[in-house]
This record gives C-alpha cells, sequence and structure tokens, in this order.
C-alpha cells in the first residue's frame, strides 16, 4: 500500500516538474486548488487578500520550490524534484491553515 501512496506522489511530482518546464505561461489553476494557490500568493506578497487572477505555473513552481529551499539565483536553474516535493509539503501545511481560517460557520 505505501509503494503505491509513493509511486502516486513521486509520479505528480516529477510530472509537475515537466509541466512547468514545458508549459510555463500555463494558469497554476490547472494543476492547484483554489486554496492552494490563494494560501501560495498571500504567504509571498504579505497581502491577506489573495489576487483575483492565479500566477502562471512557472511562477506559482517557482514560489513552491523556494518554500523548499530553492534559491532562485541567477545560473541556479529551474527547480527540482527534491525542492519542490519540500515546498509542497509546507505549501499543505500553509492551505490548511488558509483554509481553516477562512471557513464559515
Amino acid at each position: 500500500m505505501a509503494l503505491a501512496t509513493y509511486s502516486i506522489v513521486a509520479w505528480r511530482l516529477l510530472w509537475l516538474t515537466y509541466e512547468a518546464r514545458h508549459n510555463p505561461d500555463v494558469s497554476c489553476d490547472t494543476v492547484l486548488d483554489a486554496i492552494e494557490w490563494q494560501s501560495l500568493c498571500v504567504n509571498f506578497t504579505k497581502n491577506p487578500i489573495p489576487p483575483k487572477q492565479p500566477p502562471s505555473l512557472r511562477e506559482a513552481i517557482r514560489m513552491i520550490a523556494l518554500l523548499g529551499g530553492f534559491l532562485g539565483r541567477k545560473g541556479d536553474g529551474e527547480p527540482g524534484v527534491k525542492t519542490i516535493w519540500r515546498g509542497l509539503r509546507r505549501l499543505h501545511d500553509i492551505a490548511a491553515t488558509w483554509k481553516l481560517a477562512h471557513q464559515t460557520d
């Protein structure tokens, strides 16, 4: 069971990495839920109101990778699977907190 779960996670990470490299101008809402991209943008802009339009896939993946330790220097190139994986783990916590904070009873 664990092997199947790890395979799915690995497939999604690899797919996100290649999708961001081959289709960087696509909107990130094709791969991220609204709560995920909104909480990601709010976390980076420090503005409590998310933008109306989602960022591009390349911008979103770079923000996720920055959460995972990617430095984003001029010569670093595009983020790899490991930093995206680390960033997604942090993003899931950020998105859960965002969802909890904006819950309506």
